[in-house]
């Protein structure tokens, strides 16, 4: 999930949301969350040997001897991740496919609230956490809004590039053209997302210069400010650019929301690896710049019409 980070966007803005990006509520990295199991899924080939995958010896001998990566995601943000018949799908999962036949292990998905996906991570609960979270240095460092330190942070490895997107009801009956246009307006959000932190900077913005402030409305999940966008409740909503967009062409086929503007405040979503993991975190990175070179890569993005997030080589930290 993105937003200024610059997710998710904060923005899972999707940019956008993991993101993102780091609080419970409004905090990522705080955030305990409810992680019971909406869905799951195994991606990657399952029983590859040494010899069938090339970047298995890279792994450290726990993912070597495990076959297995746990990943920790917040399955409602199409076309990254989302449920589809009891399985997750979308861009990420995908990915992990292509990353698990260079890896030679399977990437196991379970789906959870997304303020609490860095949490679990640091917990052990999973390995990784994969659901458009947006890298930036608060996330890395384990710090909220005022600098103040909340926990041992995230590396990321990055993989995508989104933006925050401004949504609203079909028709746009209230003339939005931008963030900008939110002031003294109610706007909904997910909780605990960087774009629900753009739209706090935002609001300041708007009573730094005069105008009143914008109403925000923070929702557990991102399908109930949809549904409250929709319902006329709030003027718009804001989430990641390719969620905006992907929302806007299949809700109600297509008749339901519609995208406003351009996409702001770009920046990387990014696979959350645990401070200290090191050899998952590198093994990682040379997976992603692997696929990306195979072609696979941008294939994925392609199927899901996310070809926009596209970069040339995975980074580690390279949030802002």
């Amino acid at each position: 999930m993105t937003a200024s980070i610059t997710r998710r966007t904060t923005a899972k803005s999707r940019i956008a949301a993991i993101g993102a990006i780091a609080v419970a509520g409004s905090l990522l990295l705080t955030a305990c969350g409810d992680q019971t199991d909406s869905a799951s899924q195994e991606s990657g080939s399952g029983k590859e040997t040494k010899s069938g995958a090339p970047l298995f010896s890279k792994l450290p001998e726990k993912y070597q001897k495990s076959g297995v990566i746990k990943v920790g995601t917040n399955a409602e943000y199409a076309p990254m991740e989302s449920v589809e018949n009891g399985k997750i799908v979308g861009v990420d999962p995908d990915l992990a496919e292509a990353l698990g036949k260079q890896l030679g292990v399977k990437f196991e998905f379970t789906s959870g609230s997304f303020d609490g996906l860095i949490t679990a991570l640091n917990s052990g609960r999973h390995d990784i956490a994969m659901s458009s979270i947006t890298d930036n240095k608060q996330r890395q460092e384990g710090l909220d809004d005022a600098g103040k330190k909340l926990g041992p942070g995230v590396d990321f490895v990055d993989y995508f590039l989104a933006g925050t997107a401004v949504y609203t009801k079909k028709g746009n009956p209230q003339n939005i053209k931008s963030i900008e246009d939110l002031c003294g307006k109610r706007a909904a959000v997910q909780r605990g997302t960087t774009y629900e932190e753009a739209l706090k900077k935002q609001s300041k913005a708007c009573t730094d210069g005069g105008e009143k402030a914008i109403t925000i409305e923070p929702f557990e999940n991102d399908t109930e400010a949809q549904t409250r966008v929709k319902s006329g409740g709030a003027v718009a909503g804001v989430n990641d650019y390719p969620v905006a967009v992907d929302l806007a062409r299949k809700a109600d086929g297509g008749n339901a929301f519609e995208v406003v503007g351009e996409q702001v405040d770009a920046g990387p979503f990014g696979i959350a690896v645990k401070k200290g993991n090191t050899g998952l975190r590198d093994a990682l990175k040379e997976a992603v710049d692997a696929i990306i070179a195979d072609g696979s890569y941008q294939k994925v993005l392609d199927k899901w019409g996310a070809g926009t997030g596209a970069i040339d080589k995975a980074a580690i930290n390279g949030g802002k």
